[in-house]
């Protein structure tokens, strides 16, 4: 902008700071340190320039964040599994309403930076949330606690693929007589009466 500004001559600044739409005392800056032959920062700001981190303007919105979604008592910070059922939309919303103006974007990034993960879609064709989903998770969390702590791993596996049970067509290959493969159903409908089997309690 400033060596455009140059090459307009008088009232080169004004015009292209109102072209740019930046501030004309940007662009005469600019002008200042291009006559003074200063070297390129090679970087678009200089350091500690630009708007400041929310969570670094707001001390208390990180802990009010964790304190929305511990999976266990407020302030434990050693559970081994942790989740969170709500979107961030919905976080943000709480946040805000309790003196923490915050984005959804802000939010997941705050969420990751402490170890959180999108870990399931929000399931909303089966009825409402189930009554147990909570206690589910805080006995495994009580489970990977008491054999962390007798020295003992702990492997977590979430297993929810739906296997069609009876005469369906798989991946692979089997050996068999030449021209003698294993007939299958040709449509991968669920059998009325075998339904489907889900791999539980691995």
């Amino acid at each position: 902008m400033a060596a455009e500004a140059r090459v307009l001559g008088h009232g080169g600044v004004r015009a292209v700071a109102r072209a740019a739409a930046v501030s004309a005392t940007t662009v005469r800056k600019g002008v200042f340190e291009l006559e003074a032959g200063e070297e390129p920062l090679g970087r678009v700001r200089r350091p500690g320039g630009g708007r400041k981190r929310v969570a670094d303007l707001d001390p208390g919105l990180r802990p009010a964040l964790l304190a929305l979604v511990e999976p266990d008592v407020q302030g434990d910070w050693m559970s081994p599994l942790r989740w969170t059922v709500k979107s961030t939309r919905v976080l943000a919303r709480e946040l805000t309403r309790a003196g923490h103006r915050v984005s959804a974007d802000t939010v997941a990034d705050l969420l990751r930076e402490e170890g959180f993960s999108l870990q399931a879609n929000v399931k909303t064709l089966e009825g409402s949330q189930h009554v147990d989903r909570d206690a589910q998770f805080r006995y495994l969390n009580e489970q990977a606690r008491e054999h962390q702590g007798a020295g003992q791993p702990v492997i977590s596996v979430d297993t929810k693929k739906k296997e069609l049970v009876g005469a369906f067509k798989t991946e692979g290959r089997q050996w068999r007589p030449a021209g003698d493969p294993v007939p299958v159903n040709m449509h991968d409908f669920a059998d009325p009466k075998l339904g489907k089997a889900i791999p539980y309690g691995v």
